[in-house]
């Protein structure tokens, strides 16, 4: 699986952002993957998670930081996982990465053979 995020870019705080991130490999079925994104706020640290949907559609995960403000989805159809980001903080200042995993696994988190994507630059001034 190959993974492409796209939809990142400088933003005011209070603005909004959509994320896509497109998924494309030879043999796969994007309905089948747990999907999620994290990202990493600064060199040197941690990837946290920020969003997680389940590969039937029927439960999400969001970070504390970033609950009422984030919506993940999918569009199976599409192979494609969105973020929408609303009401956007400096502090959501970071480099976003799509993660796939292929294995189902819930709650979302780092697993072995998670694939990742590239990563997407959002920066939000003040």
């Amino acid at each position: 699986v190959q993974l492409v995020e796209s939809g990142g870019g400088l933003v005011q705080a209070g603005g909004s952002l959509r994320l896509s991130c497109v998924a494309s490999g030879r043999t796969f079925t994007f309905s089948s993957y747990t999907l999620k994104w994290f990202r990493r706020q600064g060199p040197g640290t941690d990837v946290d998670l920020v969003a997680g949907i389940s590969w039937n559609n029927i439960n999400t995960s969001y970070a504390d930081s970033v609950k009422g403000r984030f919506t993940i989805s999918r569009d199976n159809a599409e192979n494609t996982v969105y973020l929408q980001m609303n009401s956007l903080k400096p502090e959501d200042t970071a480099v976003y990465y799509c993660v796939v995993d292929a294995n189902r696994r819930w709650p979302p988190r780092t697993y072995q053979w998670d694939v990742w994507g590239q990563g997407t630059q959002v920066t939000v001034s003040s």
